[in-house]
């Protein structure tokens, strides 16, 4: 998704750019310029410091890290790149090391997207779909800065603090909507107003790159999914001809990286709603929510109707009170595969919210409790404080707190699920000016692009714009799947098998190739 403004802190990176050595020739007699000192070189130098990950008998992650060989290390950046002197942070590293020296490519720099996915997992997960091409590379998995254990940044956001919201039925609801916009951005600003300019794909992309020198590579192999595809391109851009071999899987073009995240997505969430409901009714004797597509979109619409009127209580006891606002982001998430099992985790969930429309006691599963967890206590307050201040800090811009709703009520009869949740207002509206402009690509990267046609979260059209913008890349399509995130994680063994080839060889495919569902 799209990044920065262009200040001080772009200077200094083409500044940077530009410090290599220069060669010319002057009658048949070569010489060679002084390179420019650089002013990074205290970090790009800097000692790694490789230690277990565990952090104590609790840290489920770091015990699992250390069981499979990784191990961890902080490294140092600078918290604003034009002052690279001045306050310094950390952005936390795991490694699991090639074990096939003699095909060894490099450091394969992995981001499990978002924004604000923490990745120190992902040499974990990545391992198994590579199989003996992981022995190649060093899996290296970053948290982002101000994510996960880089710096983590929390805004103190309680009751309400989802990341995405639904502006409401009405305006009375969108005005409510407003406030608590205001508010997040107030509380993030009032916590951490002094590095919330710094909070960026951008910098996050020029931690990378301090990552590969720290690391002691030339270039970095890398995989990105989703929002992490957007920080792939974003890195490609800032520093050209430092990537060797790349993916970017649920691809996701700075053309359509914006505030409200969803907007390009509408259309494409309520297919795959209505596709959804097609799957529920054939299983009618299962979940009992329609025995048609229509009668289980009823579900859905009666669901709707009756937060709007009165927030579900979810569980006995403190319930979880779940309001038009929220609502439509549980739904929402439930869309964003076609598998099966995906698919039956909606229905139940489905199944339990239009018992509590009904006003029926109900107990949330442990999955549906877990979600609401984050989306309805402070439990949620630092990923969504970290994804709305990494949006804001690329794309914030004033469009007028009335525009929200008008864009909401000239879409709600095309996406009555997706519109009031994709075009509502977010606390972007509120925040600083973006330091930096958003990137633009003109460029032209030899990389693996990945996508499924019906994906609901980074749009195909996406996919193929980068494509058009690349033309030494090669798109890989899985047809009909309505899926975010195909590698390793949708079982289609056509899609991994020519992930890792290209990983195994770094040969593209000659022509854009297909797999099907």
């Amino acid at each position: 998704m799209p990044t920065s403004r262009r200040s001080k802190a772009f200077a200094a990176c083409m500044a940077l750019l530009a410090a290599a050595a220069t060669t010319t020739t002057t009658a048949g007699i070569t010489t060679t310029a002084a390179a420019a000192p650089d002013p990074l070189a205290r970090f790009h130098h800097q000692r790694v410091d490789w230690h277990a990950c565990a952090l104590g008998a609790d840290d489920t992650l770091g015990r699992a890290l250390d069981a499979a060989g990784a191990d961890c290390a902080d490294i140092t950046v600078p918290l604003d790149y034009a002052a690279p002197r001045g306050r310094t942070i950390t952005v936390a590293v795991s490694r699991l090391k090639a074990t096939d020296t003699d095909h060894r490519v490099g450091p394969l720099l992995l981001n499990d997207g978002g924004p604000a996915g923490p990745s120190l997992h992902m040499p974990l997960t990545k391992s198994t779909v590579m199989g003996d091409v992981a022995g190649r590379y060093d899996l290296i998995g970053m948290d982002p800065r101000f994510v996960g254990r880089s710096t983590p940044l929390d805004c103190g956001w309680d009751l309400g603090s989802a990341p995405l919201r639904s502006a409401g039925t009405d305006r009375a609801a969108y005005l409510r909507e407003v406030a608590v916009a205001r508010d997040l951005a107030r509380r993030c600003e009032r916590a951490h107003g002094d590095v919330l300019p710094y909070v960026t794909t951008r910098n996050t992309a020029r931690d990378m790159d301090v990552v590969r020198a720290a690391l002691g590579a030339d270039t970095l192999s890398y995989l990105g999914y989703s929002y992490g595809s957007y920080l792939g391109e974003v890195y490609t851009q800032l520093f050209p001809g430092r990537t060797d071999r790349m993916v970017l899987d649920g691809v996701n073009s700075p053309q359509l990286y914006e505030q409200t995240l969803l907007h390009s997505a509408r259309a494409a969430n309520e297919a795959a709603l209505r596709a959804w409901a097609s799957w529920a009714a054939a299983r009618h004797g299962t979940y009992g929510l329609g025995a048609t597509r229509a009668e289980v979109l009823g579900t859905v619409a009666r669901i709707l109707d009756a937060a709007a009127h009165e927030p579900l209580r979810i569980g006995t006891g403190t319930p979880y009170l779940l309001d038009e606002h929220v609502l439509p982001a549980v739904l929402v998430g439930g869309l964003g595969s076609d598998l099966d099992g995906r698919r039956a985790d909606l229905a139940g969930t489905v199944r339990l919210l239009a018992s509590a429309a009904d006003r029926k006691p109900v107990e949330p599963s442990e999955a549906l409790a877990g979600q609401l967890e984050f989306l309805l206590t402070g439990a949620g307050s630092a990923p969504a404080s970290q994804m709305t201040a990494i949006v804001c800090g690329d794309v914030a811009e004033r469009r007028g707190v009335g525009s929200y709703w008008r864009a909401v009520q000239a879409s709600r009869e095309r996406f009555p699920l997706a519109g009031p949740l994709a075009d509502n207002i977010t606390p972007c509206e509120f925040w600083g000016r973006p330091a930096e402009e958003p990137t633009v690509l003109d460029n032209d990267v030899p990389a693996l692009l990945v996508a499924a046609t019906g994906d609901p979260r980074t749009v195909y059209a996406g996919a193929r714009a980068v494509r058009a913008q690349w033309p030494s890349s090669r798109l890989l399509t899985v047809d009909g799947a309505r899926q975010h995130g195909l590698y390793g994680e949708y079982g289609n063994a056509c899609v991994d098998d020519r992930v890792n080839a290209y990983l195994r060889t770094g040969r593209l495919p000659a022509h854009d190739p297909t797999c099907r569902v």
